[in-house]
């Protein structure tokens, strides 16, 4: 059976594997497969007791239930595959394929936008795995459209990561494109999960990847990778891992450049040896710190004076140029700060100084 040209510019998902047209009134069969109600009916009408997709029996009689995610998937779709269809008149079939294929990823990013409801829509329709497939290949309204679906809860998030989710979004920030800040941001949205940080962090390329972004990427990237960073490594092993990985001096870069959120993943680094031992290598660390002390808001400020104290009370080195900076006067003066947190590391940085 030929395909029309209207139903050549929908995604395969939406076609009945019997008649491969669009569907209008899908069910499902006990064996997990949706068709349309016409075509399943004749099916089983003619005395078929398998499964058209999988050859497997069915039961007598097997019920047909309406697949009403599906149905409302395809209505939200509709008008942008159908106006795909209109301008895709004069190209060939590939080109047809991958203008529909565009066109209803953001129909479902439309849908994912729309509120709860939607979200849900798209999350049981079994078309995840079309928004996952874009993403992986750098597109980013599907990583937006991801990042949308995060937004529906913790069940959602853990769904989408058990989905392919962190493959998908980690070759997005890998591409270092468009999607890349977006696809940072998605995992962010999933690693607030606790059980996500651990599955997104044992990840050979998803730690990396942000590494990566975080070195390369331009002001957005960056900052979207360090909030990514700093999710992820409120689990100490991904802490472990972000330092092998070699986050410590784009980090610091980062925080050079006035980043709170770097020097807050600075100062989850030096809570281990191994990150005190990586920070304490980086040339410059301790005029970058006292800098940001310096100059900093009040939250770059608490953090930096944090790090300072951890690698300055294991190295003799480091606290004597910390001091010939001026890193105890600036102590004096922070010690009556309004900000107690400031005041009190202030305070325990200008003790560990005094020890010299």
């Amino acid at each position: 059976m030929e395909v029309s040209d209207q139903a050549s510019s929908w995604p395969d998902d939406f076609r009945c594997p019997i008649s491969l047209e669009v569907m209008t009134d899908p069910v499902i069969l006990p064996s997990g497969h949706t068709f349309e109600r016409r075509s399943i009916q004749r099916w089983l009408d003619g005395g078929h007791l398998t499964c058209p997709v999988t050859n497997l029996p069915l039961p007598p009689s097997p019920p047909l239930i309406p697949n009403h995610a599906l149905r409302r998937l395809i209505a939200a779709v509709a008008p942008v595959a159908a106006a795909a269809a209109a301008t895709a008149g004069g190209e060939s079939g590939g080109e047809r394929r991958e203008a529909a294929s565009a066109s209803a990823v953001y129909g479902l990013l439309r849908l994912a936008k729309s509120g709860p409801e939607g979200r849900r829509e798209v999350l049981e329709s079994g078309d995840v795995a079309v928004l996952l497939r874009h993403a992986a290949g750098g597109d980013e309204v599907a990583a937006r459209a991801v990042l949308h679906l995060s937004l529906d809860g913790d069940d959602a998030r853990v769904g989408l990561v058990a989905d392919g989710a962190v493959d998908a979004l980690s070759a997005a920030v890998s591409s270092g494109g468009a999607a890349a800040a977006v696809a940072a941001t998605a995992l962010t949205s999933l690693a607030t999960v606790d059980v996500n940080k651990c599955t997104i962090g044992a990840h050979p390329s998803a730690i990396p990847a942000l590494v990566g972004l975080l070195r390369r990427g331009g002001a957005r990237d960056r900052r979207e990778a360090a909030t990514a960073l700093y999710e992820l490594c409120k689990l100490p092993e991904n802490r472990r891992r972000a330092v092998r990985a070699g986050a410590a001096p784009a980090l610091a870069d980062l925080a050079a450049a006035g980043s709170a959120r770097a020097a807050e993943v600075l100062s989850l680094f030096a809570k281990s040896r191994e990150g005190r031992h990586e920070l304490s290598r980086i040339p410059g660390i301790v005029a970058v710190l006292t800098g940001v002390a310096s100059s900093g808001n009040a939250r770059a400020i608490e953090q930096a004076l944090v790090v300072l104290n951890w690698i300055c009370s294991e190295s003799n080195e480091l606290a004597r140029e910390a001091v010939k900076l001026g890193a105890f006067h600036l102590c004096e003066a922070l010690v009556n700060d309004d900000n107690c947190k400031i005041a009190k590391n202030a305070i325990e940085l200008a003790r560990t100084l005094e020890k010299l």
